[in-house]
């Protein structure tokens, strides 16, 4: 009897190691989630100041050219 009850205390024990485990590695796949979204929208924000700015310069040069 005292077999089992060390037996299913050391699974026990091993069941609530391997889960704080997965706990922590599911938190640092959420964060590796979050940076990769921001860094997602960074790339983004900056391709479409870029595109801005390309529309600016067109619209520049649409005018410079209608005042010749």
């Amino acid at each position: 009897m005292h077999k089992i009850a060390r037996i299913s205390m050391a699974l026990g024990i091993a069941w609530a190691i391997s889960a704080c485990g997965d706990k922590q590695a599911s938190a640092d796949r959420a964060q590796e989630a979050q940076k990769a979204i921001q860094q997602g929208m960074q790339k983004e924000k900056a391709m479409m100041e870029g595109m801005q700015k390309g529309v600016e310069d067109v619209q520049k040069k649409m005018a410079d050219e209608s005042k010749k």
